[in-house]
């Protein structure tokens, strides 16, 4: 499932943009049902891309590898563009925290059962946790980039990349250990837990 951005309903960049979202929410609907119905292993791409009606070459278009149609979602772009909504004279740790709390509140059940299923099969299945460390660099990179363009400084600013850095620690911390997580550890107290070990990062982490 992906939110993507594109032209304005009507013209054609934003048909394209919409058509690529359709298709990329399908092969990961497909692949999240063959995975519950048969087990990770049992799963191969050319099952989900069949399911899905497109290629394997298409799959792999949308999705590198078989465990990112598991780890990418729409949960990182919904959150950076809650963060680009927020007011410019906001803080940016306030800014991230402003967002996590919208995105929490426009959550459909749907989602949070989406969250659920998809946090286990991370947790429990070894090479779906062992890309999910391997991503986390990429997401440091796009929360960076976010804040650059907030406040006008290059993505390389180290001072950029040390408070994006930060704040992804914060939530990294605030999740794991991983070792017993289940799908029902995704849930609103969660979501409480993260804001607050945000606040405290907001107020110079003092203990």
């Amino acid at each position: 499932m992906t939110h993507t951005l594109g032209a304005p309903a009507g013209q054609p960049g934003g048909l394209r943009e919409r058509k690529k979202a359709r298709t990329r929410a399908a092969i990961r609907e497909h692949a999240l049902r063959l995975i519950r119905e048969q087990g990770y292993q049992a799963t191969t791409v050319e099952q989900i891309a069949a399911a899905a009606e497109v290629s394997p070459s298409t799959f792999f278009r949308y999705f590198p590898t078989k465990e990112d149609v598991v780890l990418q979602d729409d949960m990182e772009t919904l959150m950076l563009e809650a963060f680009e909504r927020q007011p410019p004279e906001v803080g940016l740790v306030a800014a991230v925290r402003a967002a996590t709390r919208e995105m929490h509140d426009a959550m459909s059940e749907a989602l949070w059962e989406q969250m659920r299923q998809t946090t286990e099969l991370a947790m429990t299945i070894p090479e779906v946790r062992a890309r999910a460390m391997d991503d986390f660099a990429r997401t440091i990179t796009m929360m960076a980039e976010a804040m650059a363009k907030r406040t006008g400084r290059n993505p390389d600013d180290l001072a950029v990349r040390a408070v994006a850095g930060a704040i992804f620690g914060v939530v990294l911390s605030v999740t794991a250990p991983w070792n017993d997580w289940r799908g029902e550890h995704i849930n609103a107290d969660l979501f409480e837990r993260i804001d607050a070990g945000l606040a405290q990062l907001e107020n110079g982490l003092q203990l």
